[in-house]
């Protein structure tokens, strides 16, 4: 057999055709498009990448895009009064401070300065808790990514056993969350697990997230299981995920490329929080099914 290949990048077009459909009507509800600032602290080369792109995607969206850029060794408390300033303008309706941070910033503390309103990374705290717990709030992009290919793929995700292989509080817990909250049995499986290949061999729904090349091997995978491939390493073979793509797509019934899987949902669903976010500011209830 040979897994269906997952179009996360077609999906995520769709996903941001929608998105800029209910910007349009946004902007003419209110006056005025959504607002997402993004900030960037040195000249990582990789998060300068990933800054741009998100800038595109959200003029392209229809939203108003700005950017700030801090040097790598500039002092903390700047960072975080251009945080309160942003907390504070009416027209900002997102922020987004691009990680990783210079290491002698406090992350965790920028994190917190940003208010869970705007926070549409969904790292903040009290976002975190309230995904825990099962009340509304900003989930972190990818994970709301890899759920929504789930979703699109298998449509009722009730009782089926997932296990997820990471543990980051960016990816593994918030999707483990969300898959608990979809129904599934759900293991938070990681490089120290014990007997790791038999336990993920168990599973419906595979979800690899260790940061780890190619780690996730065709034996690993119960046979017609479905394969979410989070991993994103560079290699001297080029660009690979987490998992052994060219054994595992002969055996899982569907599985996510890399690149071209999960990678554009993270973007669009960053653009879907912050509309969500324009939305809740200014008091308009979105449109049911919209997103």
């Amino acid at each position: 057999m040979s897994a269906d290949i997952i179009d996360g990048k077609g999906f995520a077009t769709a996903l941001r055709a929608r998105i800029a459909a209910q910007t349009a009507a946004f902007r003419a509800a209110t006056g005025r498009a959504p607002g997402l600032a993004v900030v960037l602290v040195g000249e990582d080369p990789a998060s300068a990448v990933y800054v741009r792109n998100k800038g595109k995607a959200t003029v392209a969206a229809g939203m108003e895009s700005v950017e700030y850029r801090l040097p790598a060794d500039g002092a903390q408390a700047d960072l975080l009064a251009l945080i309160d300033r942003l907390n504070a303008d009416p027209a900002v309706d997102g922020i987004l401070v691009q990680l990783p941070l210079p290491p002698h910033i406090d992350a965790d503390r920028v994190i917190l300065a940003i208010d869970p309103a705007k926070d549409v990374d969904g790292f903040h705290p009290e976002n975190v808790g309230r995904l825990a717990i099962g009340l509304d709030g900003f989930v972190p992009c990818t994970p709301q990514g890899c759920l929504m290919l789930l979703r699109d793929r298998l449509d009722d995700l009730s009782g089926l056993d997932a296990v997820v292989i990471g543990r980051s509080t960016i990816v593994g817990k918030p999707v483990a969350q969300l898959l608990i909250a979809a129904n599934c049995t759900v293991t938070i499986a990681h490089s120290r697990t014990r007997d790791l290949a038999n336990i993920v061999r168990r599973a419906d729904i595979v979800v690899a997230a260790v940061g780890q090349p190619q780690m996730v091997k065709d034996d690993w995978i119960k046979p017609g299981a479905t394969v979410i491939d989070v991993g994103i390493n560079r290699t001297d073979a080029g660009l690979v995920g987490d998992v052994d793509f060219r054994g595992v797509v002969a055996v899982a019934g569907a599985i996510t490329p890399v690149p071209g899987g999960v990678g554009p949902m993270t973007i669009a669903c960053l653009l879907r929080n912050t509309l969500i976010a324009a939305h809740a500011r200014a008091g308009l209830a979105m449109e049911a099914g919209a997103l």
